[in-house]
């Protein structure tokens, strides 16, 4: 019995609730008992200020992307293929049409993976992107939300288009510099940021 008395005031010492003490800085303490708040150290003019600045890409010449050029690599959405589908548009072809070169498209494990999600209604997408013509890129991060992967692959690499009709997504890619957009407007594909935009409408 001594023993297990013993380990209980041990424990309710341990545990006890420990007493609520004001800081001497508090103001609700006499001027005078206050105490003088803590002076920041100066600071010295001659030491060395370390900035840390995003490293621009090596691929880019100003504004230009050097990197881009035919064949034209296209990172595509999965709602630029169901616009495409809606409008009756061939991907590939409708592709050459708009940069008048050859494009390899190209699908991430995300895009395949919300297609899928989407279930019957969306088989014919499906179908369009098994296409032997279209590129697979396998993801090696958790998750299928496409955005964000799209967004990491062109950041880390400038050779790609990006094929969207997502509001949200274009924003986030023309805070991006040097990545084009294509979309589809007016039954057709269209493309911004190019530096020769051969197929974007004239403005």
């Amino acid at each position: 019995m001594g023993k297990t008395k013993k380990t209980r005031k041990i424990v309710e010492k341990r545990f006890a609730k420990m007493k609520k003490m004001i800081s001497l800085s508090d103001p609700r303490i006499k001027e005078s008992q206050r105490a003088s708040p803590r002076k920041k150290k100066p600071e010295d003019p001659y030491t060395i200020k370390v900035r840390e600045a995003p490293q621009t890409s090596s691929a880019l010449f100003f504004q230009y992307n050097t990197q881009l050029g035919p064949p034209y690599h296209i990172l595509v959405d999965t709602n630029f293929i169901n616009f495409s589908i809606k409008n009756k548009l061939d991907v590939i072809q409708n592709m050459m049409d708009c940069l008048y070169a050859k494009c390899v498209p190209y699908i991430t494990d995300c895009v395949l993976g919300e297609l899928e999600k989407l279930g019957q209604k969306y088989r014919v997408a499906l179908r369009i992107i098994k296409d032997p013509r279209f590129e697979r890129l396998t993801c090696m991060h958790k998750g299928t939300y496409a955005d964000d992967c799209l967004v990491q692959r062109v950041t880390q690499h400038k050779c790609y288009i990006v094929a969207t009709n997502d509001k949200d997504l274009k924003r986030r890619i023309r805070k991006i510099p040097g990545v084009p957009i294509m979309y589809v407007s007016q039954h057709r594909y269209t493309i911004e940021r190019m530096p020769d935009a051969y197929g974007a409408p004239k403005t």
